[in-house]
């Protein structure tokens, strides 16, 4: 990761900068998943070809797409991750106090940390499972 993708994911800390991330929102009047409700959740918009309305947790990496324009944001994020440390903090950024901010950024690394180790884990599962494979191979030529 490169020192702008550091600066850009930190950057998702604030509200204004997640909503930011919005502009090819599919939903926004008259719905309850609008961009506004969405960064105040604690979501930003990382779309992709397959996954237009795909969002991302700031702080347990949560990934949801499939949004319908009842779905509400908070309740969301809940359901799908009842132990993120945003969700259980239960205030925005206006709210916290410097104390709550630097522990939740803390949690936030925390989180990255793991999810990245358990990709590291699968990929060595795999590449130990092709290694194995072919090792058999061997023995049985």
């Amino acid at each position: 990761m490169n020192d702008m993708e550091i600066k850009d994911e930190f950057d998702m800390n604030i509200e204004a900068r997640r909503l930011e991330t919005f502009t090819d929102w599919p939903f926004n009047e008259d719905c309850q998943c609008t961009p506004a409700k969405l960064a105040e959740a604690g979501f930003y918009h990382c779309p992709s070809d397959q996954e237009p309305d795909l969002v991302r947790c700031y702080v347990c990496h949560k990934e949801l797409d499939g949004w319908a324009p009842e779905d509400e944001p908070w309740s969301e994020h809940v359901s799908h991750s009842k132990a993120c440390p945003f969700v259980l903090l239960k205030k925005n950024e206006n709210r916290m106090t410097m104390e709550e901010f630097l522990k939740l950024e803390t949690e936030r690394q925390c989180w990255k940390l793991n999810k990245e180790v358990k990709s590291r884990i699968e990929e060595y599962k795999m590449q130990a499972k092709d290694v194995r494979e072919e090792m058999e191979k061997l023995v049985n030529v």
